[in-house]
């Protein structure tokens, strides 16, 4: 059975080391498509690279919300021209996060809505993170214009009552088997009840790790802090099917329905 990504960044300096035999190990899954999400001007060449040389990758391009505060004057004009040599690319990560320390608001405002208006113009499919924003995030998604394939809400960690609400906009929203660390109960429990054309599954690799007790592939990094292999998609997808009361088999079905919906060229 296939596996589907819905976000991940496997250009990561962190999973470097380990990139030969990761990318093994996908093949074995097997990983049909991966979402490869860049997060800065400095590594959307990775992000391109990696998608000319393995055709299960799916570029993404933004600038998250941690790196606002570093772009370039043209930073927006160099996104255009990542976006038109890659016609199949989506717009990602992008987003609101005030968790950051030191955050600007206002500058995380203003690049999210420049990388939406690309992104609708274009009609690309957009990545969006979000951390203690969520009411922020509401008011702009509905008062400016969106792409019509609609937008991911990587590692949904919102409440349950604003799920109908972003759906209606075109939202989907992905489960990621960080979600199964024992305290995120609150976690699982939303995504029982996501509308099941809207669900999708993702890594976040290398970040995100599952549990130590569930870790089907440690690795560690220089400073001995665990990376999150990739292929732990299959982890999430098997633990969501329980989730959900679902055979594996449906649920993948099911994933595969929404992920050519949103990211299909």
């Amino acid at each position: 059975m296939p596996y589907l990504d819905a976000h991940n960044h496997l250009h990561a300096a962190r999973l470097a080391p380990h990139r030969a035999a990761i990318l093994q190990q996908l093949a074995q899954l097997p990983l049909e498509r991966a979402v490869v999400n860049g997060t800065r001007e400095d590594d959307w060449d990775a992000v391109a690279t990696l998608g000319r040389e393995h055709s299960f990758v799916l570029p993404s391009f933004g600038l998250h919300p941690w790196y606002v505060a570093s772009r370039s004057p043209r930073w927006l004009e160099k996104l255009r021209a990542q976006l038109e040599s890659h016609p199949h690319a989506g717009v990602g990560e992008i987003g609101l996060d005030r968790w950051i320390e030191g955050h600007d608001e206002n500058q995380q405002r203003e690049v999210f809505l420049a990388q939406l208006a690309l992104a609708t113009e274009l009609n690309r499919p957009v990545t969006i993170h979000c951390l203690r924003a969520w009411g922020a995030l509401d008011e702009l998604l509905r008062q400016h214009p969106l792409p019509q394939r609609g937008f991911l809400i990587h590692a949904y960690g919102g409440p349950q009552e604003m799920v109908a609400g972003f759906a209606s906009l075109g939202g989907y929203f992905s489960f990621n088997a960080y979600y199964l660390h024992e305290r995120k109960t609150r976690q699982r429990e939303v995504f029982r009840h996501i509308p099941a054309d809207r669900l999708l599954v993702e890594t976040d690799a290398p970040e995100m790790p599952p549990p130590d007790a569930l870790t089907l592939f440690p690795l560690r990094d220089d400073a001995d802090k665990p990376i999150n292999h990739p292929a732990h998609i299959a982890l999430a997808y098997q633990h969501l099917a329980e989730i959900r009361d679902l055979p594996l088999e449906a649920l993948a079905s099911q994933i595969a329905e929404n992920f050519a919906r949103l990211f299909a060229a």
